[in-house]
């Protein structure tokens, strides 16, 4: 997929190194400390545990807290529940395809193959996805070093838990920049493609179609005065509504199907009788009973329905004195974004003004453009992540943000990396290699780290303020975030 240059195996070989420090962390915090008994989803267990069922459970089983639950069930029964269509289908069936494939017949369960393939699979995932998000780097940032960097802190992402727990997150960082990258390189129909494949992963997926739109628009403002301006509206306008039909159909689908499910006569789901008991003891709703209210709407969206009425997801909801503590769990995260859009506002204010579009004048094509976080280029990246920021500070629980834009934006680890390059007298001394320490900082005979990151933790007390506060949030959310997620303690 990506040559395998020198700064490529280092992202590749930091990248397994961090998913496998952070499995056995999982298993090691799950051992220790005791569960906490949270009011969140819990099935029954159809089918009877064996030993080797306990051991994966005890190994892995700090994996399938909170949300990843319901993936899990989903995966293992399908969409029984009303409140499942909150989940999309596009990593529950990565997981059945990945158990198909692993499944020992008559050795192990449906669920801890289920567990084993959401340890696999999501290792890989997120191992492809920091790949992806350098060969991005290198194409927007046109700095190798930055991008090497960028790559490196996604390994220690404040959202790593979610993207090695059973949660979607892994998955669409990979797809999400792997079709930044496709559509880079000018390939629009294998962008739009992996860009309709995140959307079956993620809802915020939907967001991704302002990236082919603004690409098709910068073909258009570049096209002015060569060709017909009418034919060139009917090709701009054709291709924006195809794009956008693209990206959205995966969606449209997945809501057709749980109309057709809750809102059509004559459906009735074989159901096991102790999750038909679940139902009636929790409320859930299940299809063949009476018919939702949103089935009558004119746009009977089950997806706006459910996190209306059993997220209580909307506008300002969430703004009460009790959810302070979410909202200080998300502020590094929220700050980080928001300082980065200004900070490319203020750089490039007439860019922005002009949406990117502005057309290159022959006298400006000739001066090298900026590289780097402040690369024209990275303008689009900058209005994707502040969209994302908005939304999800004033509609949606808080508290998600830091994985909602961790998985979403490479904008969480291009601008960490432009602050490190520009702030960091280690880093910003060292033009040629991507890390060089300073003679006398290790003993002779010791290996000098080639990764960046690992050679600022190594001179940790040289380093600038910065730099600590960076890296401080990067490796204390990731601890924590395994520390409480996988024993059901709230968290981000």
């Amino acid at each position: 997929m990506w040559p395998l240059d020198p700064s490529r195996r280092e992202v590749l070989r930091f990248a397994v190194s961090c998913r496998v420090l952070t499995l056995v962390l999982q298993a090691l915090f799950n051992a220790i400390i005791p569960d906490h008994h949270a009011e969140a989803f819990a099935p029954p267990r159809l089918a009877p545990s064996g030993c080797v069922d306990q051991f994966v459970e005890g190994l892995l089983g700090g994996l399938s807290r909170w949300d990843a639950e319901h993936f899990l069930f989903i995966a293992e029964h399908g969409y029984l529940y009303e409140h499942n269509f909150a989940f999309f289908p596009g990593f529950p069936l990565a997981l059945l395809l990945g158990t198909e494939v692993l499944r020992p017949r008559g050795f192990l369960s449906l669920r801890s193959c289920l567990l084993i393939s959401v340890a696999l699979l999501n290792s890989l995932f997120s191992v492809l996805a920091a790949v992806a998000l350098h060969d991005l780097g290198c194409q927007v940032l046109h700095c190798p070093r930055q991008a090497l960097c960028a790559a490196l802190l996604f390994c220690l992402s404040p959202a790593s838990v979610f993207l090695a727990a059973g949660y979607s997150e892994a998955l669409f960082a990979l797809l999400t920049f792997s079709a930044m990258g496709q559509l880079e390189r000018g390939r629009v129909w294998t962008s739009g493609l992996l860009f309709a494949l995140a959307t079956s992963v993620r809802s915020n997926g939907l967001v991704s179609a302002g990236f082919l739109v603004h690409s098709q628009c910068r073909g258009f403002c570049s096209a002015l005065g060569v060709r017909s301006l009418p034919r060139q509206l009917c090709k701009l306008g054709a291709s924006v509504l195809l794009s956008v039909l693209t990206v959205s159909l995966p969606f449209a689908l997945f809501q057709y199907y749980a109309y057709s499910q809750f809102c059509l006569p004559g459906t009735v789901l074989p159901i096991p009788k102790p999750l038909v008991q679940l139902a009636t003891d929790k409320g859930y709703r299940i299809a063949g009973g009476h018919e939702p209210p949103w089935c009558s709407w004119d746009l009977p969206l089950v997806y706006s329905y459910i996190q209306d009425v059993y997220w209580n997801v909307g506008f300002l909801r969430y703004y009460e004195l009790k959810q302070l503590p979410n909202f200080l769990l998300a502020a590094p995260a929220a700050f980080l974004v928001a300082w980065a859009a200004w900070t490319y506002v203020t750089t490039h204010p007439w860019l922005c003004l002009t949406l990117g579009l502005r057309r290159i004048k022959n006298s400006e094509s000739l001066e090298k453009p900026d590289a780097g976080f402040l690369s024209p280029q990275v303008f689009v990246y900058v209005v994707h992540a502040s969209v994302l920021l908005l939304f999800g500070w004033l509609c949606m629980h808080v508290q998600v943000l830091t994985r909602f834009l961790g998985s979403s934006t490479p904008i969480m680890y291009w601008f960490p990396a432009h602050l490190l390059q520009d702030q960091e007298p280690l880093l910003r001394s060292q033009e040629t290699v991507p890390w060089k320490p300073p003679a006398g900082d290790f003993p002779p005979g010791q290996m000098v780290p080639r990764n960046s990151i690992v050679g600022l933790l190594y001179n940790w007390k040289t380093c600038s303020p910065v730099t600590r506060y960076i890296l401080g949030y990067f490796l204390t959310y990731w601890l924590l975030g395994l520390l409480l997620h996988c024993n059901f303690l709230p968290w981000t």
